[in-house]
């Protein structure tokens, strides 16, 4: 099979295409052919070692796919079914390949509402937003959401999963993508361009921060008492940390997990219309350093995508 590898850190010219074995599911595991990988702004950092969480290169990126299975080593699927996830994040899945052998329990069966190409977009920042703010945030009916970055990955599925639980959204977003963020359901959106979401939001339940820089600083005077911030980013801030304490409001870091329960709710919510993966571009396999270009771009409207 074919692998995307890299020998050395750097910018995407690193990226490499080389054969590699077949992986060997082992018991409780499956073997899925890949029809598509999508991409996150973690593995771009991960490339060119700002986080070093895979170790010293040479090592294989990817977590979220989408595919069939060709061989399982369990009773949860079948040769032939067609399945998504994250597999074994944040250790190696090794997804940056044309099969990928992954415990059955980081899988769910991908629906026929969702192509090979959304459902792979759909894990890392599905189950980013679903634990952030259904798991950690306890979003419900009537509260006030604010989502920082709402039409990027984690942000554009947080705005319609916000909606989707009842919420009043709140988005920070380019005058550009405007359109794109109201058309998911943001009922307020700051164009953070023009003004600062500090001197105009108030009252806010829950803010998920995925942007990191300042924004979760800046996000203490917007929180109403006992309000609850929920960053990917900066979640071993002690500094930061100690201040949300002293204002008494709530602070949770968050590591995002496999999870196929939260998978499936967020199934559900596609199959009822309530949300859509919006997939900016696609690529080829061969073209993995033109996608890792893009991604880091800048301005990315959803995700990008590999496929193979």
């Amino acid at each position: 099979m074919r692998i995307i590898t890299q020998h050395t850190l750097g910018g995407p010219e690193v990226l490499t295409i080389e054969d590699a074995p077949e992986p060997r599911p082992r018991p409780t595991e499956v073997l899925v052919r890949v029809e598509a990988i999508g991409l996150n702004p973690l593995e771009a950092r991960l490339r060119d070692g700002e986080f070093p969480l895979l170790g010293p290169p040479p090592f294989v990126l990817g977590w979220d796919i989408s595919g069939v299975v060709e061989q399982a080593q369990t009773w949860r699927f079948r040769p032939g079914d067609e399945v998504f996830g994250m597999p074994l994040f944040p250790r190696a899945a090794g997804a940056y390949a044309e099969f990928v052998a992954a415990p059955a329990l980081h899988l769910v069966r991908k629906p026929a509402s969702l192509s090979h190409v959304e459902a792979a977009a759909l894990p890392v920042v599905g189950l980013t937003a679903w634990q952030g703010l259904v798991d950690l945030g306890g979003v419900t009916e009537g509260r006030r959401v604010l989502v920082h970055g709402g039409g990027g990955g984690v942000g554009h599925v947080a705005i319609q999963l916000a909606k989707a639980l009842g919420a009043h959204v709140i988005t920070t977003a380019s005058g550009s993508k405007r359109e794109f963020v109201a058309g998911l359901g943001a009922d307020e959106v700051i164009d953070y361009t023009k003004a600062d979401f500090a001197e105009v939001v108030r009252d806010v339940d829950v803010v998920l921060d995925t942007l990191g820089g300042d924004a979760a600083e800046r996000s203490l005077g917007v929180l109403r008492p006992g309000g609850h911030l929920v960053t990917a980013v900066a979640e071993e801030d002690s500094a930061l940390i100690a201040k949300y304490e002293a204002a008494g409001l709530r602070f949770s870091g968050i590591a995002v997990e496999p999870d196929p329960v939260a998978l499936r709710g967020l199934v559900d919510l596609v199959d009822q219309g309530k949300l859509r993966v919006h997939v900016q571009e696609t690529f080829p396999f061969d073209r993995v350093a033109d996608a890792h270009r893009r991604l880091e771009g800048g301005h990315l409207q959803g995700k990008v995508v590999l496929t193979v």
